[in-house]
């Protein structure tokens, strides 16, 4: 897990390093369990990009989404075990960031359909291991009923992230960047993000289900699985 916030400057990620899932997770557990227990979520980051958890609320936008908790609950096992439903959940369809064209749109404008939220950097070797699976993941099940955003932090154009895709023969994902890394400062505050990468699983109204601080194989078998269960739940509502 690595903090955007000390790494605003572009570093170089190492080629051959490899990373373990499962201690990696248990790190991300661990650490989350401490700032939790210090009480130290909401803490960090500027005020920006239009998430507002009270006016959430007071909409009631958020209140529909626990029959899809509810079938991918069985299904948070192996290589997505850390992921984590929300009872309070949030609504981040206002959370705005760049599309491929430069320009500034909000989570709403991706579309109304299950999404996989994934905030990533290529400074961050864990979320460059990710990529190919989240493109496999778009590849195999994208479509109108689901799709995976993956929101690229890195500061500055959208030269070097898209050059690493290409380098990578990533192409099924949509490319979408926030270089002010407002966006994960926004889901920081709410406590949703500790570090890169961070996943989440958000509905059709852009209200969140479950999310991860952590990497994982989102072409495993166990990811699938979860990702089938929610979008026959969230079909069948």
């Amino acid at each position: 897990m690595e903090d955007p916030s000390a790494n605003r400057e572009e570093k170089p990620s190492p080629t051959r390093r490899k990373w373990t899932l499962g201690a990696l997770t248990a790190i991300v557990i661990g650490v989350a369990a401490a700032l939790g227990s210090a009480g130290i979520y909401g803490t960090v980051g500027s005020s920006g990009n239009g998430v507002d958890a009270a006016a959430t609320t007071s909409a009631g936008r958020c209140v529909a989404n626990g029959p899809v908790a509810a079938a991918i609950e069985p299904h948070l096992t192996g290589d997505i075990a850390a992921m984590a439903l929300r009872s309070d959940p949030e609504n981040l369809s206002q959370l705005s960031f760049n599309d491929g064209d430069g320009e500034t749109i909000t989570l709403a404008d991706t579309g109304a359909r299950l999404r996989l939220i994934n905030l990533w950097a290529t400074w961050c070797a864990p979320c460059r291991e990710e990529m190919p699976w989240l493109d496999t993941l778009q590849a195999e099940r994208g479509g109108d009923d689901f799709a995976v955003v993956a929101i690229s932090v890195d500061g500055g154009s959208d030269a070097k992230p898209r050059a690493f895709l290409d380098e990578i023969g990533v192409s099924r994902l949509a490319f979408y960047h926030d270089p002010t890394i407002e966006v994960f400062n926004a889901m920081r505050r709410q406590g949703l993000a500790l570090g890169l990468p961070v996943t989440l699983l958000v509905d059709d109204n852009g209200c969140v289900i479950a999310n991860m601080n952590g990497p994982a194989h989102w072409s495993s078998p166990d990811a699938f699985e979860m990702i089938d269960a929610a979008i026959a739940a969230n079909r069948s509502r």
